[in-house]
């Protein structure tokens, strides 16, 4: 099993694209998954000096306006509005108007938006991340805690093969991370692991939000690394 605790060691299913994922009834006794061995409280996202530029293709930013009728939001899904291209960086700061989220992706990369929610994939579609925003008296839960436990559970009674880790970060967001994740997409040629990142609107603890990324589980480390990078570039207009 991958372990998260940079102190022991080095580096849905879940349905990537869904989010109500709760069995009814189960909150007070999902609650207990947050044990002393699942939660530390340092954080071991580091890029481990990888970049975006380790994730990407210098295309000086074209993939981000180029029409692929093979997308599943139709032939012209609408991509989100790029704001700025670092070269040097290797990435692209993209704004998803519908959910007032910005964020940095690698060169080379793809979005689509609709109003749930906005998407990034990579040229091959084996690396996926999604952003959603949360309202946790919607999904029948009191906060971020409550929303990361239940869906740990959630997911490891709809799906027994998929294992789970989850745990508290210094910044106060909740990093959850699934193994064994069956094929969520068509093309996906075999299992993979998804992060769940949950945040909480400041002064809100009602509101918040959810930044999912996928990846082949031979590259579940890359993907960790990945995911601290996108971390340290994402900015919601709350």
């Amino acid at each position: 099993m991958l372990d998260i605790y940079p102190h022991l060691k080095d580096e849905r299913g879940q349905n990537e694209s869904g989010r109500r994922l709760f069995l009814a009834g189960a909150v007070s006794t999902l609650l207990s998954v947050y044990s002393a061995g699942e939660v530390e409280a340092e954080d071991g996202l580091d890029p481990g000096g990888l970049t975006f530029r380790d994730f990407g293709t210098p295309d000086n930013g074209a993939s981000f306006n180029r029409d692929d009728p093979m997308l599943p939001g139709g032939p012209n899904p609408p991509p989100a509005r790029v704001l700025s291209i670092d070269n040097a960086g290797g990435f692209a700061r993209v704004r998803f108007d519908m959910i007032k989220v910005d964020l940095a992706l690698p060169l080379g990369w793809r979005t689509m938006e609709d109003p749930e929610r906005g998407i990034g994939f990579s040229p091959d579609r084996r690396y996926r991340v999604i952003v959603w925003r949360l309202d946790f008296a919607f999904e029948g839960v009191k906060d971020a805690e409550q929303y990361a436990a239940t869906k740990m559970g959630a997911i490891r009674a709809r799906r027994p093969g998929v294992r789970t880790q989850g745990r508290k970060l210094t910044d106060g967001t909740f990093l959850i991370v699934y193994e064994d994740v069956p094929p969520t997409s068509q093309g996906d040629s075999g299992n993979r692991t998804v992060f769940d990142v949950v945040y909480t609107k400041p002064g809100e603890p009602k509101q918040g939000a959810l930044v999912t990324l996928g990846v082949p589980v031979a590259d579940t480390e890359r993907g960790l690394k990945l995911l601290a990078i996108l971390k340290q570039n994402i900015d919601f207009s709350w």
